[in-house]
């Protein structure tokens, strides 16, 4: 009967939200006139301001890079020291019954995956290789390393200041400790600035601006094999919208469900795929390994040289991850446990599995089949690079691809749907909690049936930018952080967790 509800809903506000333009859309349909020069206006004032760059490096992902580095050196390398323990956490080893939340350690993480293992694993990485050259897979990696820590300070706030509703809900995030942690050191008005600032960040570059992109760029992978969808637009779209729609309006523990059943699969055809072209390839791998960790040291590298291999991959692995934009922390913040610091380090497995594992990957196939390189390819995009790289040993791949590229969308487009209404509802309360839905998923069917390019420059640039606030907060409450790992690790060294799940 829920289900059933849930459907019905669904479809109703889908179709709202659709039937009074849809008839006006075409393919490929950009803003016009005016509101062009304005959205260009604004991007461009926006982009001089928020993407300003020293040796090539955005300011943005200078400021991510610091705080990675900084929080890496104070949590002690928590990064490699808790990795096996985040791993027995997730499978369940210290789940203690009744605790406060709505989902697992597991579909937390899951969630908070599906938001970030995306198109950027893919296309991005691609085009990171073929600029800055193999040698920024390397640095993606170091990055990757870094961002675990990072990932692990905002996720344990997201628990430690985490809002349980009367109604066994649970709602948590950077909103929530931005205002109520800086209140405790003092600096209450900053704290509710950066919060406010940080949700309508969220909101309009992920909610909108994400969105768009995920859903515009899956259509146009699953259009290329399947050609029926070129003049059939609005049917991927519908379609998506749908989907998306079921899940969403289920809330966390729904997406915590989906995800947990979606992320493993998406996650498992590709790295077998990938592991398919790398076996085929098996006798050159050294060569390639060896080749990504010399030229990351070499100043002569493809693009830039050496600042150009350390920039593309430090880049991609800061937008790839997340890591110190805070929105895992909303997914994090959900999950079944008494202990904060437990749930922050479940998420130091986010980047381990975005950047060091799938990213990892993609580089590994770009270079050893050399499609990065190849001035053939030289015209394509991303996407098409990856195709190319995985096609000239799996002929039948671009099926395989634009599976991958539908479910990697969906879980993304998903994720985001939940952390704008955690947002929304910061902001303005449950009041138009449907409206915000129906307007979300406008979004996801717009996406697809026009070209929103100038939306999603702007958005894209709104999205990363909620890195300043969230990491400027969690400077001011990291070393309360690394109080509380110091409480938690001594306390599992002496065996007291253990304690915890012997049944009385």
């Amino acid at each position: 009967m829920v289900f059933q509800k849930r459907f019905w809903l669904s479809i109703v506000i889908i179709i709202a939200s659709i039937s009074s333009v849809a008839l006006t859309v075409n393919q490929a349909t950009e803003p016009t006139g005016l509101l062009n020069q304005l959205l260009q206006g604004v991007y461009q004032i926006l982009s001089a301001i928020l993407g300003f760059s020293i040796a090539g490096m955005p300011l943005i992902v200078l400021w991510l890079i610091a705080g990675s580095f900084f929080f890496t050196i104070r949590m002690k390398f928590i990064n490699f020291r808790a990795l096996k323990h985040a791993i027995d956490v997730t499978r369940g080893k210290y789940d203690v019954p009744h605790e406060p939340g709505e989902v697992t350690h597991f579909q937390a993480l899951a969630t908070a995956l599906s938001g970030t293992v995306g198109l950027g694993n893919i296309a991005g990485v691609a085009l990171a290789i073929s600029v800055g050259g193999p040698g920024a897979a390397f640095w993606m990696t170091v990055a990757g390393f870094l961002a675990m820590t990072m990932k692990f300070v905002e996720c344990t706030l997201g628990q430690k200041y985490r809002i349980l509703r009367p109604d066994g809900t649970i709602a948590g995030g950077p909103m929530h400790y931005l205002e109520q942690g800086l209140a405790e050191k003092g600096y209450p008005k900053l704290g509710k600035l950066l919060a406010i600032l940080f949700c309508i960040f969220a909101i309009v570059g992920g909610g909108c601006g994400s969105t768009m992109f995920q859903t515009n760029q899956s259509y146009l992978a699953v259009a290329q094999v399947f050609p029926w969808f070129v003049t059939h637009a609005w049917v991927y779209g519908l379609i998506m919208a749908l989907l998306v729609g079921l899940v969403i309006l289920g809330g966390i523990q729904s997406i915590g469900v989906v995800a947990g059943m979606i992320v493993p699969l998406m996650c498992g055809i590709y790295v077998l795929a990938a592991l398919w072209v790398i076996s085929a390839n098996i006798f050159t791998l050294p060569t390639a390994i060896s080749q990504i960790i010399t030229e990351a040291f070499k100043a002569q590298a493809v693009a830039g040289g050496f600042m150009g291999s350390i920039v593309q991959g430090f880049r991609r692995a800061a937008y790839s991850n997340t890591a110190g934009q805070g929105v895992a922390a909303i997914a994090h913040a959900a999950a079944q446990t008494n202990e904060p610091v437990r749930e922050g380090i479940v998420s130091l497995l986010e980047p381990f599995i975005d950047t060091i594992i799938v990213c990892n990957l993609t580089a590994l196939v770009m270079v050893i089949t050399g499609a990065y390189n190849n001035p053939q390819f030289s015209g394509l995009n991303g996407t098409q690079l990856t195709q190319v790289a995985f096609g000239s040993v799996i002929s039948w791949f671009p099926y395989i691809l634009a599976v991958c590229i539908f479910l990697f969308a969906y879980s993304t487009v998903m994720s985001w749907g939940y952390y704008s209404e955690l947002c929304w509802e910061y902001l303005f309360g449950k009041k138009g909690n449907l409206f915000l839905k129906s307007g979300f998923l406008m979004i996801v069917f717009f996406g697809t049936v026009i070209n929103p390019k100038i939306f999603i420059n702007l958005s894209d640039l709104m999205l990363i930018s909620v890195a300043f606030p969230n990491l400027l907060g969690c400077y001011f409450l990291g070393n309360d952080v690394a109080l509380d790992l110091k409480s938690y690790m001594t306390r599992l060294q002496r065996g007291e967790f253990q304690l915890e799940l012997i049944p009385r």
